[in-house]
């Protein structure tokens, strides 16, 4: 049996400034965005170019307005690989993404994290394997 998680939900406040983010300063692309409006929503789904994707669901009601940026506590909610650390480090720094922490060099890669836009914390990683294959 093969299994790969294809997508997670990341709840937000509105969908632009969510995209202003997500697509702006990280980069991104938009994979999906169509209309719902039966539900009063879109079904959003961005991603990095190297795969994965978020799908972008605007928060409905208080209970779920209530978990934006808390949806992981205080713990690193995603990890985005690159094989080019300081390249987008640089980049993000430059678009305004801000980071908790300076870089630092760990056994397993070079990694710093980051705030997205409502406070939820990455990790920006570029393992030690893919750098000792670019070397």
């Amino acid at each position: 049996m093969s299994n790969t998680i294809a997508m997670t939900t990341l709840v937000v406040r509105d969908y632009e400034e969510a995209l202003d983010f997500y697509v702006g300063k990280l980069g991104f692309q938009v994979l999906e965005d169509r209309p719902v409006p039966e539900q009063d929503k879109r079904w959003l789904v961005v991603g990095p170019s190297g795969g994965g994707a978020l799908l972008l669901a605007r928060a409905a009601g208080p209970q779920q307005t209530a978990r934006i940026g808390k949806q992981a506590g205080d713990r690193v909610m995603a990890f985005l690989h690159s094989d080019d650390f300081w390249r987008d480090y640089r980049a993000f720094r430059a678009r305004g993404v801000e980071f908790m922490e300076n870089p630092r060099e760990e056994a397993y890669g070079t990694v710093a994290v980051f705030r997205d836009l409502y406070g939820n914390r990455w990790d920006l990683l570029q393992l030690a394997e893919q750098a000792e294959t670019r070397a």
